[in-house]
């Protein structure tokens, strides 16, 4: 996974040119009060739903409430094999997105509060652009 290295840059901060970040009329004010460690924190989540099959997993395992979603039903409900299922629900765990339980011989996934708090969110911005 390739991180690009961010640079924070305090107000007293000039550009590799000279341009003085302080000065309000300068052209390159960006800046961001993000560490590299969140950054990376953020990309890793956000890698983790950033294709259909985790995201759509992720999706239906929050529909499935608070007992949430049994391994062996999410297959035929994505459309991929066992193995696909299996390594999205890794992913998505490792990134925070999901707890998991074991029962017997089944491991039943629900979403974290993290996860909820994403798909709400993306909900709000689906809907903004809806209207």
């Amino acid at each position: 996974m390739a991180i690009f290295k961010y640079i924070y840059m305090d107000s007293t901060a000039s550009t590799s040119d000279g341009v003085d970040t302080a000065d309000p009329d300068a052209c390159c004010t960006a800046t961001h009060e993000l560490t590299e460690d969140a950054i990376r924190e953020d990309v890793r989540v956000l890698s983790a739903v950033g294709n259909e099959t985790r995201y759509e997993t992720l999706r239906y395992i929050a529909g499935a409430g608070e007992k949430g979603a049994c391994v062996c039903e999410l297959p035929p409900l994505v459309g991929v094999t066992q193995s696909t299922v299996s390594t999205a629900l890794s992913r998505l765990h490792e990134a925070g997105l999901l707890d998991r339980r074991k029962e017997g011989r089944w491991r039943y996934y629900t979403v974290t509060e993290e996860a909820e708090g994403l798909l709400e969110t993306l909900d709000s911005r689906r809907e903004a652009t809806d209207e």
